[in-house]
């Protein structure tokens, strides 16, 4: 059983990051295989990163409790599905700051990226991989770019189902998976 775990980067109020993780939660599951859990956020509010020393030079376990919780979620994925919106052609804060405060339990793992925003995302996706590169984590190459007018679709019919506004884009959230699963199982064979 391979472990995924969809992060929900947006915090804001009335977000639209939640639509495309429940989708690809949707799709996920629907492989029996997988063991897919959605971690927002807002219910990790962890503290903006101060600590004297990085994550990666740590020699005793970390200690604030939101830290705790959010290290032991992160540890147990075998892999990641990234929800972000583009802010100002970068990811946002919240999201960059829950990435900063862990380092050992990223290593060796694959990740993917789904974007939504001003041009699909893409941008924050660019800045995205290079920081997972630097956690010795393997981002895909497949990637889901949401456009505008996805979001659009949502302020007319706030109440639309997530799974019908975003069927359009269903091929690109299976080969995504795909290819996320493939690796997922191979880094998960070379960590054993």
């Amino acid at each position: 059983m391979l472990k995924i775990k969809i992060i929900l980067a947006s915090v804001r109020e009335g977000r639209f990051g939640d639509k495309p993780a429940a989708w690809m939660f949707h799709h996920a599951k629907q492989n029996p295989d997988l063991d897919v859990e959605i971690l927002d956020l807002k219910e990790f509010p962890m503290p903006f990163f101060n600590d004297q020393t990085s994550p990666s030079m740590l020699k005793e376990p970390y200690t604030q409790p939101e830290v705790v919780r959010w290290t032991k979620k992160i540890e147990e994925a075998d892999a990641f599905i990234v929800v972000t919106p583009e802010y100002n052609h970068a990811p946002p804060a919240s999201l960059k700051n829950a990435i900063d405060w862990v380092y050992k339990e990223w290593n060796n793992k694959p990740v993917g990226f789904v974007s939504y925003g001003g041009a699909g995302g893409a941008r924050a996706i660019e800045q995205l991989k290079q920081i997972v590169i630097e956690l010795q984590m393997a981002p895909i190459r497949n990637s889901v770019n949401i456009t505008f007018d996805y979001i659009m679709k949502t302020y007319q019919n706030p109440l639309m189902d997530p799974v019908e506004l975003l069927h359009p884009l269903d091929q690109k959230a299976t080969d995504f998976i795909g290819q996320l699963v493939w690796w997922g199982h191979a880094l998960k064979a070379a960590r054993s």
